[in-house]
């Protein structure tokens, strides 16, 4: 009873309470991202003295990302991992990063994200209900499909393409010259095997992990968009912090980034090898001009906004 109650005087005095925080990812458990959270998790418990623990809920057991999303805002959520589309339904910033061939490379993005700009859009967040906290890497998405392997944008024509529940990437497909098929994230296997799509776009590892490489056989390498994830926290918990404790989230959220970035380069090569070996035909000499042409549109119209065009064009100065 002397411990227990020198513990609690302890806590008040900090000012805080100690409290287990709920993070989602709807990825698998073994996957960099979900790692990456309980790495956090477990710097979080050391430097606070286990006052406060992260209990991580994977493979979309609160939901898919969109669901998730909205749970944080409200605040029945702590923690969440995203991709950067369809959380920029809600904030505007993450569309930018978003665009179809805006970063010329992996390293483009990260010495962007790793910068001043990454610092502002992660400080963008809070009027949304979020606290900004890092940002994961995600490698370069590419379409994939079950028809026919994508050597020019005329290949495109007349695919039903899975896309994120976003409308960027809605457009990007329909500027593609396919149908873009809004579907949750893990209806996407059984949409393929049914043909209920014909394919998909997404990363390596998401590719392989899934399944999706049994059921579209053709990976083009068109790199559209080099977007990251992002960790974001609910407003509600963060100020549920004292200061302190706010700086170790802060600095735990950033060490368990880099933390994950090592883990996803091992991933990412292991996916392509594992893709190759199942007989999956990569291709890599498609006509690539035309397809950032096709995209004069999108632009144009996000480009109307001035602080978005300010952005666009930061970011593409970054050398």
């Amino acid at each position: 009873m002397t411990i227990v109650a020198a513990l609690f005087l302890a806590a008040v005095s900090a000012g805080t309470v100690a409290r287990e925080f709920r993070a989602a990812d709807t990825q698998s458990e073994d996957y960099p991202t979900v790692q990456a959270l309980e790495y956090m998790g477990r710097l979080i418990a050391e430097r606070t003295g286990g006052r406060h623990h992260i209990r991580v809920f994977h493979s979309r057991q609160l939901g898919e990302e969109t669901e998730t999303i909205e749970q944080t805002r409200a605040g029945a959520i702590d923690l969440d991992r995203t991709n950067v589309a369809p959380i920029g339904n809600f904030v505007p910033a993450m569309n930018v990063l978003a665009m179809p061939f805006l970063f010329r490379s992996v390293e483009h993005l990260q010495k962007v994200l790793d910068g001043p700009i990454g610092n502002e859009i992660l400080n963008s967040f809070e009027p949304y209900g979020f606290v900004g906290l890092a940002f994961y890497d995600s490698g370069a998405r590419s379409i994939y499909d079950s028809v026919r392997p994508i050597r020019s944008i005329a290949d495109m024509k007349g695919l039903r393409i899975r896309v994120q529940q976003s409308e960027l990437m809605s457009d990007m497909i329909k500027a593609l010259g396919a149908e873009p098929i809004k579907l949750p994230y893990g209806q996407v296997p059984t949409a393929l095997a049914t043909k209920l799509v014909d394919g998909a776009e997404n990363n390596w590892p998401s590719f392989v992990t899934t399944g999706h490489y049994k059921y579209a056989g053709y990976y083009t390498l068109t790199e559209h968009t080099v977007s990251p994830e992002v960790l974001v926290m609910s407003l509600k918990a963060w100020e549920s912090l004292s200061a302190d404790d706010q700086k170790i989230f802060r600095d735990a959220a950033i060490q368990s980034s880099h933390f994950m970035r090592e883990k996803w380069k091992d991933l990412e090569a292991e996916s392509r090898q594992e893709a190759e070996a199942a007989g999956v035909t990569i291709t890599t000499d498609f006509n690539r001009k035309p397809f950032e042409a096709a995209m004069a549109g999108i632009y144009a119209k996000a480009m109307r906004d001035p602080a978005v065009a300010e952005l666009i064009e930061r970011i593409r100065k970054v050398e």
